[in-house]
């Protein structure tokens, strides 16, 4: 079975940098994009941060300049590289795959979120 599991979440100051992972585990064949969403009980899912297989990036406009999202074929995972944090970057980020596992079709998988807070 395909599963993602996030890490790296926690609590930092304003102005602080964390690093999120994803890692894709079980009986994959190809991965064609993999993503970060965030939420929280306040607003709509947001999407923050997609890239494709051929490395294509794309950022939501309020996480410009300051997100880094990248990967590690080797190992199936995405990063989200925070830094200049702010307090409304508060939110359980989700990870996201778009891929195919093997001998199975295309489809969507999500994690089971990881928590940032931000907060002085």
């Amino acid at each position: 079975q395909v599963q993602l599991v996030e890490s790296g979440g926690g609590l930092v100051q304003p102005g602080g940098s964390l690093r999120l992972s994803c890692a894709a585990s079980g009986s994959i064949s190809s991965i064609y994009a993999m993503a970060w969403y965030r939420h929280t009980p306040e607003k709509p899912r947001e999407l923050v941060a997609t890239i494709t297989s051929s490395t294509s990036t794309n950022y939501a406009d309020s996480v410009k300049g300051r997100f880094t999202i990248s990967r590690d074929n080797a190992k199936n995972t995405v990063y989200l590289q925070m830094t200049n944090l702010k307090p409304e970057d508060t939110a359980v980020y989700y990870c996201y795959a778009d891929l195919k596992s093997i001998g199975g079709v295309r489809n969507n998988y999500w994690g089971l979120g990881t928590q940032v807070t931000v907060s002085a």
